[in-house]
């Protein structure tokens, strides 16, 4: 069972998601937020495995939600839910941690996907948004500029699979600690932000 909080300072919003959650008999909705701190405390008290985030909301927004549920509770994902796609938007999110970033536009049945395939590890962007990611990562150097070692590789690709650190130490037989370090380096020399842009550049680059 997939254990789910909905957070979003629209009463009526959150009560129609949850109408759409409940077809889905492997997802329960455990609570409900109307802004970014009580999506936090809840988070802290339930330990849900995803709370499914608006952006924009009163008092605490979005962006504090996501950076404090993930500075605390790194296991439990984050999966944006919001009207906007506007650049500050994005960046605002996916700088706090989000594991994905969907609009309310999508069909039932996407916004549904997307929670299973967040909860499983598997980072989601809608369209508007990868591309978006996308031209960024773009703006940067080619891969063929670097000269990656084979560790730094590995990673890569682990990182397009979804693994976190402690999944990635396991796989190559380091300690998390050394993944850490790995993964800030690489972000360093890649001259990238954050794990999102790691695995939009291996992919842009046929690393994976």
């Amino acid at each position: 069972m997939i254990r789910v909080i909905i957070a979003d300072d629209v009463q009526i919003l959150r009560a129609g998601l949850r109408a759409v959650l409940a077809e889905d008999s492997e997802i329960e909705v455990v609570g409900e937020a109307s802004n970014g701190k009580e999506a936090y405390e809840m988070s802290v008290k339930l330990k849900p495995d995803v709370v499914l985030m608006d952006m924009r909301m009163p008092g605490h927004d979005g962006g504090y939600g996501t950076r404090k549920i993930k500075d605390t509770l790194p296991d439990v994902k984050v999966l944006v839910l919001t009207t906007f796609d506007d650049k500050e938007t994005v960046d605002r999110a996916i700088s706090s941690g989000a594991d994905g970033y969907i609009l309310k536009e999508m069909d039932n049945s996407q916004i549904l996907n997307s929670i299973r395939a967040v909860a499983g590890g598997i980072n989601v962007f809608c369209d508007n948004v990868f591309r978006s990611i996308k031209k960024d990562v773009a703006l940067q150097q080619d891969a063929s500029n670097f000269d990656l070692t084979a560790r730094e590789t590995d990673i890569l690709r682990l990182i397009c699979d979804g693994a976190d650190n402690k999944e990635i130490a396991a796989k190559l037989f380091l300690a998390e600690g050394t993944v850490r370090n790995s993964i800030s380096r690489l972000l360093e020399k890649l001259g990238l932000k954050d794990r999102t842009q790691l695995a939009v550049f291996a992919l842009k680059n046929n690393i994976v």
